[in-house]
């Protein structure tokens, strides 16, 4: 509502709804709130999981507890979730943020253009099965996948990450326990049962790691498994 006050004593009631800039206190508070829920949504509408996920498992697979650090993978995986995201991040800053930030469209409508370039997206990362789960769920039943409420479609494509990830474990597992297999079978066949095979397996799982470069061809894979 605006009120506006004329030369005089006349005052005139304009009720309609009229765009403008949002000032930047609330432009403040967006921004902090946006930062207070960066991490889940980090968590939840990106590769994230998929990547931190297939990491982790790569650092079991060579045998590592602690190395690399939690950091290090969470880290790559920020970056490479990120990198993956950001035609995603720009549609949604040219449809939804430029115009709110310009006063060309209310909250609720950049809300709403931000949702579909997401939404599109986690749609294309989501398997059958789990979208069958929610939508079974879902009492709203859409017509068509677009129309799925949030609420269904974030847990579907967290369980599609999940499932992804730990097929990309699957493979990458492989071929270091067919080393683990080996190094054991050749240890008991001379009678060393005192020395751990896990112990002699390590510098060979890293010997084979560092000569396929397997960091590089682990990071392809989760790029190239995303399109």
């Amino acid at each position: 509502m605006g009120l506006l006050v004329a030369a005089g004593s006349s005052i005139t009631v304009n009720l309609g709804q009229t765009l403008a800039k949002p000032s930047q206190s609330l432009i403040v508070i967006l921004a902090i709130t946006l930062l207070a829920v960066a991490p889940s949504l980090l968590v939840l509408l990106t590769g994230f999981v998929r990547i931190v996920v297939v990491l982790s498992l790569t650092r079991n697979a060579l045998g590592l507890q602690t190395t690399p650090p939690n950091q290090v993978l969470a880290g790559l995986a920020l970056f490479l979730s990120l990198f993956l995201m950001m035609p995603v991040l720009k549609q949604v800053n040219q449809v939804a943020v430029q115009p709110y930030l310009h006063g060309k469209e209310s909250a609720v409508a950049a809300y709403r253009e931000a949702e579909v370039p997401l939404r599109s997206w986690m749609l294309k990362q989501t398997g059958p099965s789990e979208m069958a789960l929610t939508e079974s769920v879902d009492h709203e039943h859409p017509a068509k996948p677009q129309d799925i409420s949030m609420a269904a479609l974030v847990p579907a494509f967290l369980l599609s990450q999940l499932k992804s990830a730990f097929i990309i474990g699957f493979v990458v597992f492989v071929p270091f326990l067919i080393i683990d297999l080996v190094v054991a079978s050749a240890l008991m066949s001379i009678g060393v049962v005192m020395l751990p095979p896990t112990l002699v397996s390590l510098p060979f799982k890293l010997l084979l790691f560092v000569m396929v470069n397997g960091w590089v061809l682990i990071t392809h894979s989760l790029v190239v498994s995303f399109r």
